[in-house]
């Protein structure tokens, strides 16, 4: 397994022995902080990798994962899923209305 990245001491890591499973990724590193300070807030041990380091088991997955044990993947999920809820429609653009009037003049 890649190795990952320590963020923080005292923080309880799986170990990589077991059996581990993505349970979020994001492009942004900060997002992924966020999710990981948010599943240890929960009591779930995780750990945030960087999926560049992964490529054999996500292939074409950039960015940063966070894994879990197998056993924890559905609480880890429930947790992301009530504290970072995810808009599938969300892009990155924006939708404006076209007005064919001028504004009126004051």
């Amino acid at each position: 397994m890649a190795d990952p990245i320590d963020s923080g001491a005292g923080t309880q890591r799986p170990n990589p022995d077991e059996k581990l499973v993505k349970v979020f990724d994001s492009e942004d590193e900060s997002e992924a902080m966020v999710v990981k300070g948010l599943l240890d807030s929960a009591g779930i041990d995780s750990d945030l990798t960087s999926a560049s380091l992964v490529q054999d088991t996500f292939p074409g997955l950039g960015g940063m994962i966070i894994l879990v044990r197998e056993q924890d993947a559905d609480a880890a999920r429930q947790a992301i899923a009530e504290h970072h809820p995810l808009d599938d429609d969300d892009d990155e653009t924006a939708e404006y209305e076209v007005i064919d009037e001028p504004p009126p003049k004051p």
